[in-house]
């Protein structure tokens, strides 16, 4: 039987708490882990490893821990990230080296990553050999994407293939990966996979590009975050690197006066900086990049030879994320 994604999110918030529950009732090091992880989240990436094991089996037991060592690592880069980012706050908390300290933050970061090792392996065991290979893959592909995210920062010739690239690595293929371990616990073929991680890694472009375009032009009430954040801390995103190949001599003058300026009025420089996108036509742009990208997961989601009432879940959630406001 085919589960819905409440049905998907009601089992993985009950494994999630019964991880927490376990981390409680053990030594301090688990403590910001456990912190983190019930600050919230979509939660996307354990929900799509098991819609995609029910793609091709109804039992979803062995999915259900090797999905959760997803959000496990996920979060785990999280931590490791907002160190790097020296940041306040995630999801409206203090970031565990905040509440409580950078050793803290780093410690308990390699220790939930070593968990998500376990939680994988917990399994069919003949599957971990080839379950271990994708999450490994994925994880050093993770790495490598936060590596050029962070060169970006000092450079001011980045292009578009390099962004997309980036955002591929550090975004797109944690969704695929985790697709793919699902397929292969669900009992999917080579060929199966391969369009499973296809599917995921598209989405998971369409879905990093719709999270740059909110962050622009989304509404502040919906998305709950500080208009043009990413203009404001200069972020190399797609919208800035074509905005810069695309613009004329008036409207580069525009971006070269508040780009890297700190010392400018906050809300004068995300206005300017947005008119010029506006202007240069990348609100159209980026929803027609956004639309190429869902096409093409939606195209290798149709040539896997399931059921259309199995794709039914799989497809509901490409729809509300290519459409979500927040």
């Amino acid at each position: 039987m085919t589960k819905s994604l409440t049905d998907i999110q009601n089992i993985i918030q009950s494994e999630l708490l019964r991880f927490i529950d376990i981390n409680n009732s053990k030594s301090s090091i688990y403590q910001p882990i456990s912190y983190l992880l019930q600050a919230g989240g979509k939660r996307i990436r354990p929900a799509m490893s098991l819609m995609a094991a029910n793609l091709f089996t109804d039992d979803l037991s062995g999915a259900i821990r090797p999905a959760l060592a997803i959000e496990v690592f996920h979060n785990f880069t999280l931590m490791h990230d907002d160190i790097m980012d020296n940041a306040p706050l995630r999801r409206g908390l203090k970031t565990v080296h905040k509440k409580w300290n950078t050793n803290v933050g780093i410690l308990s970061g390699d220790a939930m990553l070593i968990q998500s090792y376990q939680l994988l392996a917990d399994t069919q065991p003949e599957l971990i050999p080839q379950l271990l290979d994708v999450f490994s893959v994925t994880g050093l592909d993770v790495c490598e994407g936060q590596q050029m995210d962070m060169e970006f920062e000092t450079r001011s010739d980045v292009g578009v293939d390099e962004y997309l690239f980036m955002i591929r690595l550090k975004t797109s293929v944690l969704l695929a990966g985790a697709m793919q371990i699902g397929a292969i616990i669900g009992g999917a073929d080579n060929d199966s996979q391969k369009l499973v991680y296809e599917f995921g890694e598209n989405l998971g472009m369409a879905f990093q590009l719709r999270d740059d375009y909110l962050d622009a032009f989304g509404d502040p009430i919906k998305t709950g975050k500080q208009p043009g954040g990413d203009i404001l801390a200069d972020k190399k995103t797609l919208l800035l690197i074509r905005a810069l190949e695309k613009s004329t001599a008036s409207t580069k003058a525009i971006l070269e006066k508040y780009i890297g300026n700190s010392n400018c009025n906050s809300k004068e420089k995300v206005n300017s900086v947005l008119e010029v996108f506006e202007a240069l036509g990348l609100r159209e742009e980026m929803n027609e990049l956004i639309i190429q990208y869902d096409g093409k997961a939606i195209k290798s989601l149709a040539a896997i030879e399931v059921t259309t009432e199995r794709k039914k879940p799989l497809l509901d959630l490409a729809t509300a994320l290519l459409t979500r406001e927040s």
